[in-house]
């Protein structure tokens, strides 16, 4: 397996502004994300993505080469990450550096540490689209999520006859925070046409993902709070 580690990091956050270089803990949300990276690659195999100067100066001053600057036309709220991947494999073709896996680490996951990555890996199999990563939803289909009918009425997403949660499949969401993917899937289609899936579960408490003050102010409070694991 020849990974390309790639870190999203976007400019212009309008949920938590300045998120990415934003203090969190004592040091830059980002370099969290490169943390884990260098765990796991020598800086060549990791890319850094961004379309803003601020993000690559503090990469820099890291000590992580930035290789290129993200077009404008790969920055805007309407980007998608498929062609922001998409690019950043194009980029190192051109120099012949061919990558079969992207491990795409997104700097909005600050529990997120090696071992999990680590362990996203070992799942990864010749065949597959994609591992990733997951954390088993409070909110179910067949219990507790509804939608409505034509008449204006809600019903159960899923029919069931369940009375207890507990009883229920369990389902998943995906939490942002490991995607392994099959570089010739993804030169073939987006994530969202990916047919062979596998998931890699992470604690709810290890999942937060950064995208409203909210979260920020809850994630500060669970580094408080929490004891120290391996890999943190």
């Amino acid at each position: 397996m020849k990974p390309l580690f790639l870190i999203t990091a976007r400019g212009g956050s309008k949920g938590i502004p300045g998120k990415n270089t934003r203090p969190f803990v004592g040091k830059p949300l980002l370099y969290y994300a490169i943390d884990t990276a260098r765990e796991l690659a020598p800086d060549e195999d990791i890319c850094l993505s961004t379309d803003a100067d601020d993000i690559i100066r503090a990469a820099e001053a890291y000590g992580l080469s930035v290789p290129f600057k993200r077009p404008d036309s790969l920055a805007t709220d309407q980007s998608g990450s498929y062609e922001v991947m998409l690019h950043a494999l194009d980029f190192y073709r051109q120099q012949n550096r061919l990558y079969d896996t992207l491990v795409l680490l997104q700097p909005t996951s600050p529990f997120r540490t090696a071992q999990h990555v680590r362990e996203a890996l070992a799942l990864y199999t010749d065949g597959l689209d994609m591992v990733v990563s997951v954390t088993e939803s409070a909110n179910n289909p067949y219990y507790n999520l509804f939608e409505e009918n034509g008449d204006g009425y809600l019903n159960r997403s899923k029919e069931s006859n369940f009375t207890r949660r507990q009883d229920c499949p369990a389902v998943y969401a995906y939490n942002g925070a490991v995607y392994i993917i099959n570089t010739a899937s993804l030169l073939q289609k987006p994530l969202s046409q990916f047919g062979k899936v596998k998931k890699y579960v992470m604690s709810a408490e290890d999942s937060v993902d950064l995208d409203t003050p909210l979260d920020w102010a809850f994630a500060e409070f669970l580094a408080a709070n929490r004891s120290p694991k391996p890999g943190q």
